[in-house]
C-alpha cells in the first residue's frame, strides 16, 4: 500500500498541479524536492513509496537521479514526468527501471491510475 509520495520537480506550479491529482482522503504523506540533488538526497532519507521524477533540472537530470535511485533501491517504483515524449527517451528511462512515463501535464485519472498500479505491484512483491 502507498503512504508516502516523493515529487522531485523543479517548477513549483508542476508540484502544485500534482499536489492537486493526488487524491486528499487516502492520507498519503507528500514530500517535495526542488532538484535533481535534493530530491536524491530526500530520497534516501525518506524512501518514499512512490517517486514522480521530472527529467529536466538543475544540479542533476532526471535520468541521473533515476540511475542513483535504482542503484540506492532496484525495486524503488519511480514515475517519469516529462514534456519529452520522444521514443529515445522514454525508452531510456524504462531501461533504467521507470515504472511508467507520462506526459506533462499529466491528467488527474493518469496520476490515480498509476497510484492504484504501483499499490498493486507493490502488494506483489510482499
Amino acid at each position: 500500500m502507498i503512504k508516502t509520495i516523493l515529487m522531485i520537480d523543479d517548477s513549483k506550479a508542476a508540484q502544485f498541479f500534482l499536489k492537486g491529482c493526488i487524491p486528499k482522503d487516502k492520507g498519503f504523506e507528500l514530500f517535495t524536492a526542488d532538484n535533481g540533488r535534493e530530491g536524491l538526497d530526500r530520497f534516501r532519507d525518506i524512501r518514499p513509496d512512490i517517486t514522480f521524477l521530472d527529467l529536466t533540472m538543475p544540479e542533476m537530470d532526471g535520468v541521473q537521479v533515476l540511475t542513483e535511485i535504482k542503484k540506492f533501491d532496484p525495486d524503488a517504483v519511480v514515475v517519469v514526468l516529462t514534456a519529452n515524449i520522444q521514443r529515445k527517451v522514454i525508452e531510456e528511462v524504462k531501461g533504467l527501471g521507470a515504472f511508467s512515463v507520462l506526459r506533462k501535464p499529466p491528467q488527474k485519472e493518469q496520476i490515480r491510475g498509476v497510484l492504484f498500479g504501483a499499490g498493486k505491484e507493490m502488494e506483489k512483491r510482499r
